[in-house]
């Protein structure tokens, strides 16, 4: 009995992280202070620029210990461009089809705490005009010196080829590689 108590005694004295993962509630993307950019080259001489203006989803604990996947959509009529044409056309079958795929999502593979702390690689699947895919990003926190409750700015750096997700028209004005960036905000949820 007794070394049934020092047993006890001993897991309460370890270090909080080791139960981060388990006892976790996660952090959901603030959409109000979170983004999405992308540009293309148009004629290769200029490039066509936007951006979303809502991120949505959360980051949630993952399988492994301190390991995180991130779930995000984005509504694609939250796009913002400087020309109400280049709008239209972005929203149009062509690009973006907005009418029978309003939300672009990605969900991460798994990402060790490490990285989201420290910046990396991430990993994961684009599903966007109904297509998915995979995709790979550059991480880079801006505002994360741990996981806490306080905001925590990463951003992704990213790029994709329009032909794999059947943007095929425009071929000869607009580039098939697509820069996407997004700047996210994570905010601890509370329960």
């Amino acid at each position: 009995m007794r070394y049934g108590w020092r047993l006890l005694a001993l897991v309460l004295l370890l270090p909080s992280p080791l139960f981060a993962a388990a006892g976790a509630t996660g952090y959901r993307i603030n959409p109000e202070a979170s983004q999405a950019t992308f540009q293309v080259r148009l004629f290769w001489l200029d490039n066509v620029n936007g951006h979303f203006t809502h991120v949505n989803g959360d980051l949630a604990p993952g399988p492994h210990p301190e390991s995180w996947i991130v779930n995000a959509t984005i509504p694609v009529d939250s796009v913002a461009m400087t020309s109400p044409r280049m709008r239209k056309m972005v929203l149009a079958p062509s690009f973006f089809d907005a009418e029978h795929h309003p939300v672009i999502h990605f969900v991460s593979d798994p990402v060790a705490q490490s990285e989201l702390i420290g910046g990396g690689t991430l990993t994961g699947y684009l599903t966007l005009r109904g297509v998915t895919a995979p995709i790979q990003f550059a991480m880079e926190p801006e505002r994360c010196a741990q996981l806490s409750s306080a905001p925590c700015r990463i951003q992704l750096r990213g790029n994709l080829q329009r032909s794999t997700f059947g943007m095929t028209s425009n071929r000869v004005a607009l580039s098939d590689r697509v820069d996407l960036n997004l700047s996210i905000t994570l905010q601890r949820e509370t329960r």
